[in-house]
């Protein structure tokens, strides 16, 4: 550590709606220059966290400073000149222009339009609009229009780059070209906070990660280290048959080893350990029907906040 303030440092934050709190004793530490990733299921409080960093709610108890500045409504319009955001739902001005959604955008921070013009021009080069400047919202893939968005919340050169969800509903050739803005932005030391339901995108886009559940905070790590403390090297798939006695025969062989084990379905999973993949397990194996493949996010993921579907 340099001694530099955190971008963001928030201590014990809560949150509550009426009797309910959705976001319970959340504390984290984005330094400068660090993109860190909110991860969690629908309701976990990733959305009420953002909201509350970017002084758009407050907090109902803890201490929160955005920019160095205590997230106080005194600084709330300070704060909010040094943030770019990026929504989750498409917000742009469909009876305008790329480029003049562009130059709208920058009057809000009094920007002066001959400025405002030169850093349209920059930033749809970046965004790979140039060639579309003229063109209405609505004529836009929903790619381009990501990618709009992004170019605009960096008009005001902001100090902090919230990215909610930035890449939901795109096709992969789509998302990678989002990926590979964020990540020229990484190496121009942009400090981001990132949303996603994505891991994959979370793996590849994020120095840190935070995972959240029920509103709170249920593990923090690199995606190396969440990946090797949570699950380990490796994981086995095994399809069981549907047949209830013959089930019950697999899962107690699978039981007895030094592996984590988990059932869900007709699915049950073994978590290895580096170590552990030895002839105990493959005699366990024998005549199964099964998959070995390496841990990831995922794995870590659906550990921490189970496998059922959540609306």
């Amino acid at each position: 550590m340099d001694g530099t303030p955190p971008i963001v440092d928030a201590r014990g934050l809560c949150k509550d709606y009426g009797a309910r709190r959705v976001v319970s004793d959340v504390s984290l530490a984005l330094a400068r220059g660090e993109c860190l990733g909110l991860l969690g299921p629908n309701g976990a409080g990733k959305t009420t966290t953002i909201r509350m960093v970017t002084c758009f709610t407050a907090p109902s108890a803890g201490a929160l400073a955005v920019l160095g500045l205590p997230a106080s409504p005194a600084n709330h319009a300070a704060i909010k000149a040094g943030l770019g955001i990026v929504q989750q739902d498409d917000c742009l001005d469909p009876d305008l222009s790329v480029e003049q959604n562009l130059i709208v955008y920058a009057s809000y921070f009094g920007i002066a339009r001959r400025a405002a013009a030169t850093r349209a021009t920059a930033l749809m080069r970046f965004a790979e609009l140039a060639e579309h400047r003229g063109a209405r919202i609505r004529t836009l893939s929903g790619g381009m229009k990501r990618r709009l968005m992004l170019a605009r919340a960096l008009l005001n050169d902001p100090r902090l780059l919230v990215l909610d969800e930035p890449t939901t509903g795109l096709d992969p050739q789509a998302r990678r070209m989002v990926w590979e803005r964020i990540r020229t932005l990484k190496r121009q030391g942009t400090t981001i906070l990132l949303t996603t339901h994505y891991m994959e995108e979370a793996a590849q886009l994020c120095d840190r990660l935070i995972i959240m559940d029920h509103g709170r905070i249920v593990a923090e790590g690199t995606p190396a280290e969440l990946v090797a403390a949570q699950v380990g090297s490796d994981v086995v798939e095994v399809y069981l048959s549907g047949v209830e006695a013959e089930d019950a025969r697999t899962v107690a062989r699978l039981g007895a080893g030094p592996w984590r084990r988990e059932r869900v379905g007709q699915v049950f999973y073994l978590y290895l350990r580096d170590g552990e993949a030895g002839p105990h397990l493959f005699g366990a194996l024998d005549g199964l029907d099964f998959a070995r493949r390496r841990a990831t996010l995922e794995d870590v993921f659906l550990t921490l906040t189970g496998h059922a579907l959540r609306d």
